[in-house]
């Protein structure tokens, strides 16, 4: 296979799964993780001696998606290698749960940066080359809770609603080039992730909040049973719907993909009205040629798009 994946967040959970079902696959994989040189040391050496063994097409770069000459390294040396890029994982997050007064404005943008501003930072350094080829996919790992809040979850559910939107915005107004954006919504996985919530600084303001903090107390305890029960998927559930978006055809890709079967009749009826919603905003805006996903070849649509040639 001659796609050419970029992922982002490959140190553990989807990432790192996804990274090597996908290099298995036969595609040109770019593996990124953050700080490379030092905790993810071990990691990246062992993802790179993996590669090598398997014989896999399969490079791991260092990126940090909270840092913009970092992204625009990483992006620029994956063009230098493979000369093209398909496909873009953002997958690299980071959770967080407490009491929401407790967090410090520092912590929300600690949240956003990663999950808002990194996706966004990672969209722009890739498409322009995206939009010199006229096709590309953009996979957006967002969550349940980027669409029903959960109570201690603010920080984590704002970056996921934010994202949606701007996945969403994507979505119009690249289609007419033939860029697909497209989002995944999981639910409770066993993956790191779990066992990495960052709390709130606060602890002062926790305690004020008495028989309150004990409850969302009891939020997290639900996680935490999650991941070690047997029942709980792993990260290979969420793999799985990446494959199936990166296979299916152009045009055919649905925007919204819940993986997790535990709460698909949760989201599923809500993401179907949604979806007719946004046909009911283009139209009221005039803009219907924005939801058709095509691939531009014509002239016109190439001077119309400003992409040097």
């Amino acid at each position: 296979m001659d796609k050419v994946i970029l992922i982002t967040g490959t140190s553990t959970g989807f990432g790192r799964t996804a990274a090597e079902t996908l290099a298995q696959r036969g595609y040109r994989v770019f593996a990124t993780m953050r700080d490379t040189s030092g905790r993810n040391a071990s990691t990246f050496e062992a993802l790179r001696s993996l590669a090598k063994a398997k014989r896999w097409n399969l490079d791991v770069l260092q990126m940090d998606v909270t840092n913009d000459p970092s992204v625009d390294l990483a992006v620029q040396q994956t063009l230098d290698s493979a000369g093209r890029i398909d496909v873009v994982i953002n997958n690299a997050g980071i959770a967080a749960q407490g009491v929401t007064e407790a967090y410090t404005v520092e912590q929300f943008q600690q949240v956003l940066d990663v999950n808002l501003f990194g996706v966004a930072r990672v969209n722009r350094a890739v498409l322009p080359a995206m939009r010199r080829q006229y096709t590309g996919l953009l996979i957006h790992v967002s969550s349940g809770i980027g669409r029903t809040v959960v109570p201690g979850f603010a920080a984590y559910a704002a970056s996921k609603f934010a994202l949606e939107a701007l996945a969403d915005a994507y979505r119009f107004e690249l289609a007419p080039l033939g860029i697909d954006s497209v989002i995944i919504e999981p639910g409770i996985h066993r993956t790191p992730i779990l066992e990495k919530f960052l709390a709130p600084a606060d602890q002062n303001r926790v305690a004020e909040y008495g028989p309150t903090a004990e409850a969302i107390k009891r939020v997290k305890s639900v996680f935490d049973e999650a991941n070690t029960a047997p029942e709980t998927p792993g990260p290979e559930v969420v793999v799985d719907a990446f494959v199936r978006l990166i296979e299916t055809p152009t045009g055919e890709r649905p925007f919204r993909t819940v993986p997790t079967a535990a709460i698909q009749p949760l989201l599923e009826p809500y993401n179907a009205l949604a979806a007719t919603v946004r046909d009911t905003v283009a139209q009221l805006f005039r803009v219907p040629e924005l939801t058709v996903l095509r691939a531009p070849a014509s002239e016109d649509v190439k001077k119309n798009a400003q992409v040097p040639a």
